[in-house]
């Protein structure tokens, strides 16, 4: 090629797809939008990962930890007022000395009821955790959800109640509304101590106002002495293998329950033999049990009636391989409402149910179904009635408040009194 032919080629205008390119690259320069943006002398930095629309924030707070979160906005001007508004509130909720992110509503939730399983394992029994845990999961996480906790107002506890109530389908008595507000404060607590929440910041609280609970229906002392003559024929009828096994055992469960005062199933069921000891004051030896419950464990005092039922209990679980008297120094760790198998029932409502019914007293003479829990209340009634002990002394025995006693029995005290009040 001759120097002129390179001048002529040298001094060609570009191809017209050249042009197009250049002209498009530069015209999207000023509007194109950088790989990073810093905001607040660096504080804070903007930008998008690859294949998203949204973009992304990092800060830095005072701890000099980095913090990354989403900012939900595709638009670089909005994504620049998401990402300082939430750098500004987690500086100010980091003064206060509070987490420095919100946390929902289910996320407190869920750390409460961590909490309360981490109880619920160390404990053999049932306990009150089960049912505040029960009330967060059935009621307050589906209902509240993602909300934050310090946004809830008075307005939405009422709408959340009247939720409940219509869930519920009956009306809601006082001492369960009384669970549903232990659970609710507890849920709280457990903001505020993880600081998630200020202990200044006013939520509002749950509603204990409900129906009054009925009094269980309980036995007279005419009815507990033609319950237990009946059961003395009606243990040996049955008429299968397994009622030879489960009537012995409900009708020593029945005797234990009236001599002692004890909780069916959660503290009954799960009662061992190296629960029950001697104890000696003044010459006189007392049985002496160990029990837990749902208020905690506590000792309790038996009747000496009950030394003749343990000794049945005992002669049928041959498994055993001691005495009855060594029972109490073996420290043996097997179950006492148990069939001679070994096997022992889920429960043994059902069980009482048929006694009942077989005995003619399965209802008070107001029409009310009697339950295993009328033998604790009957215990109760009968040694305040016969004067006995006093409501403190009572209290103890049995795992509840002085107050909660008082509450429940307090129609009782002019009885108790009578001989001075005549």
């Amino acid at each position: 090629m001759t120097k002129r032919d390179k001048a002529k080629k040298h001094t060609q205008p570009p191809t017209p797809t050249t042009s197009r390119k250049t002209r498009a690259l530069l015209a999207a320069l000023p509007t194109a939008t950088p790989t990073l943006i810093h905001l607040r002398d660096g504080e804070v930095v903007l930008y998008r990962r690859s294949r998203s629309l949204l973009f992304q924030c990092r800060y830095k707070l005072a701890d000099g930890k980095w913090h990354r979160y989403s900012t939900g906005k595709a638009s670089v001007e909005n994504a620049i007022a998401a990402a300082c508004l939430m750098y500004d509130q987690a500086r100010f909720r980091q003064r206060l000395g509070l987490a420095h992110r919100t946390h929902s509503f289910a996320q407190i939730a869920e750390q409460t009821l961590k909490d309360l399983r981490q109880r619920m394992d160390a404990s053999s029994t049932r306990t009150s955790f089960h049912d505040y845990a029960s009330c967060i999961e059935r009621y307050f996480i589906p209902y509240f959800k993602d909300r934050a906790l310090e946004e809830i107002t008075n307005a939405d506890v009422r709408a959340f109640e009247a939720w409940r109530d219509r869930a519920v389908r009956r009306p809601v008595k006082h001492s369960t509304l009384q669970n549903f507000a232990s659970a609710w404060n507890r849920l709280i607590s457990t903001a505020v101590d993880n600081g998630y929440i200020s202990e200044r910041t006013p939520i509002p609280r749950l509603s204990t106002k409900g129906q009054a609970s009925q009094p269980r229906p309980a036995f007279s002392k005419e009815e507990i002495e033609r319950l237990l003559a009946f059961m003395q024929q009606w243990r040996s009828l049955g008429k299968v293998s397994t009622e030879h096994e489960m009537r012995p055992l409900i009708c020593d469960y029945v005797e234990i329950l009236l001599h002692t005062g004890m909780r069916h199933g959660t503290e009954a069921m799960n009662l061992c033999w190296n629960h029950i000891h001697w104890h000696t004051d003044k010459g006189v030896r007392y049985l002496r049990i160990w029990v837990s419950g749902k208020t905690g464990g506590r000792w309790l005092i038996a009747r000496h009636r009950a030394v003749e039922v343990f000794q049945r209990l005992h002669s049928r679980q041959a498994d055993l391989g001691m005495s009855f008297e060594d029972i109490f120094t073996e420290r043996c760790t097997k179950r006492v409402f148990r069939f001679g198998t070994g096997y022992q029932p889920p429960n043994l409502n059902g069980a009482f149910g048929r006694l009942m019914r077989d005995s003619g007293l399965l209802k008070d003479i107001d029409g009310r179904k009697r339950t295993l829990y009328s033998l604790r209340h009957t215990y109760a009634t009968l040694a305040l009635r016969n004067g006995e002990v006093d409501i403190h002394t009572l209290a103890r025995q049995m795992g509840n408040s002085a107050a909660m006693i008082e509450r429940h029995y307090s129609k009782l005290t002019a009885t108790m009194a009578a001989e001075r009040l005549a």
